[in-house]
């Protein structure tokens, strides 16, 4: 056996250690003159690297859990910690990335709206900031496109502006709420698969909220379905196996029906 000292120690801690850990995390928002209860006592832990989906219908508070993660929701009880430090207001090392195309200022061109990040948290100067955003963009395959105005440019691209801008950031954890949700089918599976390939470029960590099981099964390694109203776990899944070649196969098929009875009828068994 080999004696290692103090110094070694604590790194083997901190790599043993989640990168994010949410613990007992119960959030309330205000709505029409009345508290509502948005999840209850949810716990989950965030391997550096992975590719975590929070999946459950509308009203299970998913979402919520976001931008608790990002530090927009203050808890109603619970922690939330990154790196093993609570996380109490929105910080630089976690992006989100929403839902809706107008997310980009229209007034600025393309490249301007990636490295606007950047600048207004002071990570670095404007010279490096535009760099570090053709970079993004080169990865994300928009360079041409760096010298247009948002409305220049299609639903898709928009998105992929709005990951470039994110991954510019260098976050800790991205986040990203149902970024492909109002786009059509084939233009949604066209994103999926270039927010794969850039992990395996990148390795970033990713938290993911969906409500489509197909998603959840493409995009995660691991996934923690929710009950509605408000959200509790449900049931963690391993997702590892299964990627786009894998979406038409009869375990595939089969995983899709088990976490559908896991989420509106649990009662009948896994």
């Amino acid at each position: 056996m080999v004696a290692t000292g103090p110094q070694e120690h604590e790194a083997l801690a901190a790599a043993a250690q989640p990168l994010l850990q949410v613990r007992d995390l119960t959030l309330e928002y205000r709505a029409e003159r009345r508290t509502v209860r948005a999840t209850h006592e949810v716990s989950f832990d965030v391997q550096q690297g992975d590719r975590f989906v929070l999946l459950g219908a509308s009203g299970c508070g998913k979402s919520s859990l976001l931008k608790a993660v990002a530090g927009f929701l203050p808890p109603r009880s619970g922690d939330i910690l990154l790196q093993g430090q609570p996380v109490t207001e929105p910080g630089p090392d976690r992006v989100v990335v929403f839902q809706e195309f107008d997310q980009l200022p229209p007034w600025k061109r393309v490249l301007d709206n990636v490295a606007f990040g950047l600048v207004a948290s002071r990570q670095c100067g404007k010279a490096e900031a535009r760099e570090r955003a053709a970079q993004a963009l080169a990865t994300v395959g928009l360079s041409r496109a760096a010298e247009a105005y948002p409305h220049q440019l299609s639903g898709g691209m928009k998105q992929r502006v709005a990951i470039a801008r994110a991954l510019a950031m260098r976050p800790r954890v991205l986040l990203m709420d149902e970024p492909f949700a109002a786009l059509d089918a084939l233009t949604r599976r066209g994103l999926q698969e270039e927010l794969l390939r850039l992990w395996a470029e990148l390795r970033f960590t990713l938290l993911f909220v969906t409500h489509s099981i197909e998603e959840a099964l493409l995009v995660g390694n691991r996934i923690l379905l929710l009950s509605p109203h408000p959200g509790r776990v449900r049931a963690e899944l391993d997702a590892e196996s299964f990627d786009f070649a894998s979406a038409g196969s009869a375990a595939f098929q089969a995983q899709q029906q088990r976490i559908h009875r896991l989420l509106f009828n649990p009662e009948s068994g896994s």
